[in-house]
């Protein structure tokens, strides 16, 4: 058994951890600003591309082409590619194609070169057919709520932005969607203030931002914007063809070239479902898992080590202490699970999300630390993983 002395160390780094993390956390409740709060008065209005790469989506597609269709705003061409899908994806662009003449573009895909991935090519393809002044990628499986369209030609236009990145309200639907997917949020939110994306820390050397710029960077490629000219310029998805995570590539490549960026909470502006059973989950996070850690394994141990050590520990040695009857390990583990706690009651009101699950937090980090172990043996095999018929 764990030794009072070292326990109580352990339990010091989780409180720690999780009192610098709750700065973060308050910090982007304010910063971490809702798309909705823009200004719509954009004229004139640029050209808006939406952009949809679609393989296999036959039954998100329909949801997707509707809400944009439907959107109000005065100028804008939807081009979707059929990425040799084979399902009904190219049945489902036609008739939308038919029902909205002169909106709709179908664009015919070209096969993929071999060292390019799947979804950098297929918007590499979109991008070539785009004739707007704003290119919008949007994933298959969200879903746009009335005057997105107009919110991000304000926010473009208000910020002076050269990209943008709007993270949807995630839909969640079964047991493991709520105990999971909730975590990918809570690490953004409590690692990274919102704010550094858009502008450097006021309290940082000009240089020393400079430098350290990309590393501030982050985007949701469910939803991921460019003017015509920045999307250009960062060298569009030729600059990421081989990177499974692409979207904060492509963040990390604009942070690096001074372009100006911006993320938004799109929790009244866009919804997505991204996956509806524990196998799509498991296999859609497994084949970009490791790749989030730039295939390190140091890195990937250490912080596995560290989410062990602060979000399990504590769930696990909250009895323990009133055994040994000691009053320090007590207050530790009860406040290092208290802020646990308090962390996903904020993120659940927040993003409208069940909170009961909140309390599952340590069953979701031990959930992804099988998916890391089983990322990281895929890479040390070589093992590819098999995404919509693909390898990727």
């Amino acid at each position: 058994m764990i030794e009072p002395s070292t326990l109580f160390w352990l339990l010091s780094v989780s409180l720690v951890y999780l009192l610098a993390t709750s700065v973060i956390l308050l910090r982007n409740r304010f910063e971490f600003s809702p798309l909705r709060s823009e200004t719509t008065d954009t004229e004139p209005f640029p050209k808006i591309s939406i952009c949809i790469p679609a393989r296999n989506e036959e039954a998100s597609l329909p949801r997707l082409l509707e809400s944009v269709c439907r959107q109000d705003y005065p100028t804008f061409e939807v081009l979707v590619l059929d990425d040799f899908s084979e399902d009904k994806t190219h049945e489902v662009i036609q008739q939308y194609r038919n029902t909205f003449p002169g909106r709709v573009v179908p664009i015919e895909a070209s096969p993929k070169p071999d060292h390019w991935l799947g979804k950098p090519w297929a918007c590499r393809q979109l991008a070539n057919n785009a004739t707007g002044d704003i290119l919008l990628f949007l994933d298959a499986d969200t879903v746009l709520f009335p005057g997105m369209l107009n919110n991000i030609a304000g926010a473009f236009k208000r910020h002076k932005l050269d990209m943008i990145t709007v993270w949807p309200q995630q839909q969640l639907v079964t047991f493991w969607e709520k105990t999971v997917i909730p975590l990918i949020y809570y690490a953004l939110l409590t690692l990274l203030p919102s704010i550094y994306v858009y502008r450097k820390p006021r309290w940082m050397p000009a240089f020393l931002a400079k430098w350290l710029a990309p590393s501030f960077a982050a985007a949701n490629g469910q939803c991921i914007g460019f003017t015509q000219e920045a999307y250009e310029e960062i060298g569009g998805h030729d600059a990421v063809k081989q990177k499974v995570v692409e979207d904060v590539a492509l963040a990390k490549v604009a942070r690096k070239k001074g372009l100006s960026l911006r993320m938004f909470n799109g929790t009244a502006s866009i919804r997505c479902r991204m996956y509806h059973s524990q196998q799509e989950l498991y296999n859609g996070l497994r084949k970009n898992f490791f790749a989030g850690f730039n295939r390190s394994i140091p890195l990937f141990l250490v912080m596995a080590l560290l989410h062990l050590v602060v979000f399990v520990l504590p769930f696990v040695a909250i009895f323990l202490p009133f055994v040994w009857q000691q009053p320090s390990l007590v207050f530790l583990s009860v406040s290092s699970v208290s802020l646990i706690l308090l962390h996903r009651f904020i993120l659940a009101v927040w993003f409208r999300w069940n909170p009961i699950y909140g309390l599952l937090h340590p069953l979701g980090v031990l959930w992804f630390q099988r998916l890391g172990i089983r990322s990281v043996a895929d890479h040390l095999s070589g093992k590819k993983v098999k995404w919509k018929g693909r390898e990727v």
